[in-house]
């Protein structure tokens, strides 16, 4: 018997948090409002505490710093094939003049 695992937003499990910590529910009754276990929304709870707005980025999404490091990456791998391309038209223009 297999059940499928539901996949929360991360706007929703920001809700779930407010409910706690805003609007001053117990996480059992949070969490049975909601219907979802109560220790999924401690989880919750304590991650967003230790991560704060880098928690629930979610599959593929990375944190700022990652996507800078992927940006910068890219942009070596550009600038590394316009100096290939520079260095052989340089060669070809160099054998023109001669």
């Amino acid at each position: 018997m297999s059940e499928t695992r539901r996949k929360h937003t991360k706007e929703f499990k920001l809700d779930a948090i407010a409910l706690v910590q805003e609007q001053g529910y117990s996480v059992v009754r949070a969490a049975e409002s909601l219907g979802i276990n109560e220790n999924m929304l401690r989880r919750w709870i304590k991650q967003h505490r230790e991560q704060g707005g880098e928690s629930f980025r979610g599959n593929g999404n990375v944190s700022a710093e990652q996507q800078r490091i992927l940006e910068l990456e890219r942009q070596v791998r550009e600038l590394k094939m316009e100096k290939e391309i520079l260095k052989k038209a340089a060669a070809f223009f160099a054998k023109e003049v001669k």
